[in-house]
Formats: structure tokens, sequence, C-alpha cells
């Protein structure tokens, strides 16, 4: 019989399902498997970042499975938090039905922060930042989102 039936299910939903979702789901895929049933999306689809890709490789979190997709891609699940990790994606996040909440959890833009560096360990520094601050907000889960916590 699949488990999965018990375990929550979180969509990380970003602008383009290309960074900042995909690490978290990467992240909740490796470290709470076993009681997260993880997804990603964006209201766009952007592609996956190559620096993200190699950050988490880094980290012992394989992405290559992954894929950037869009909310509609996703039809028919049903989850029970949907977390916006940016800006863009809370302010523009459908509206979702039944019991599902959805919980605004920030996280700065690699990409962004580092549109005007040259490939390199300079570049790379910020995405291991943000990679560290999502590990440590998906090691919380999913007690962080119960209420009054």
């Amino acid at each position: 019989m699949d488990d999965s039936s018990d375990k929550l299910k979180i969509l990380f939903l970003c602008t383009g399902n290309s960074c900042r979702s995909q690490m978290a789901e990467g992240w909740t895929r490796h470290l709470k498997g076993h009681l997260i049933e993880p997804y990603s999306a964006g209201i766009e689809k952007h592609g996956m970042n190559p620096h993200a890709l190699k950050v988490m490789a880094e980290a012992g979190v394989d992405m290559s499975r992954q894929y950037s997709k869009t909310l509609h891609e996703l039809g028919g699940i049903t989850f029970d938090y949907v977390i916006t990790v940016c800006g863009h994606a809370h302010e523009s996040c459908p509206v979702f039905p039944g019991k599902t909440r959805v919980v605004h959890v920030g996280f700065e833009d690699p990409p962004a922060l580092t549109r005007h560096l040259p490939d390199g360990e300079e570049k790379l520094a910020v995405y291991r930042r943000v990679r560290d601050e999502i590990r440590r907000f998906v090691e919380s889960l999913p007690d962080r989102l119960q209420p009054g916590r």
C-alpha cells in the first residue's frame, strides 16, 4: 500500500520554479520525505537554474529528476499547504479550494542578487547562503506550519 496518502502535501510556489521553490522541494524530499510529499511550481516556467542544481548537489541533494513547471501542470492535487517563497508568487497566488492553507515564507532571489556578477565563487556563495536558509526552514517542517508556532 502507498503511504503517501498519510503524508502532508506541500507545494512550494515561486515566480519561475527555477531556483528557490526547486531548492525547497529538493530539501523537503531529502530531509522530510517520510513526512511530507513535496511539490514545486511557478506562476511562470523559467527552466531549472544550473547554479541551484550545483549548490544543491554540493550539499548532497540530487534535483536531476525535478523540472520546472507551472501550477496548471500539477492539476488535480489537493495540497495541505502552499508555501510561497517569493513576494511575486505570494501576491499572484491563486485561491486554493477547501482546506489548503497558504503560508508566505520569503527568501531572497539568488539570480536577481547575482545578476551583475560573473559566474564563479562569489555568485555561488549567494546561492549557497539562500540554499542554507531554505534548509533551515525545511528542517522546521511540519511543526512550523502548525498554528501558534
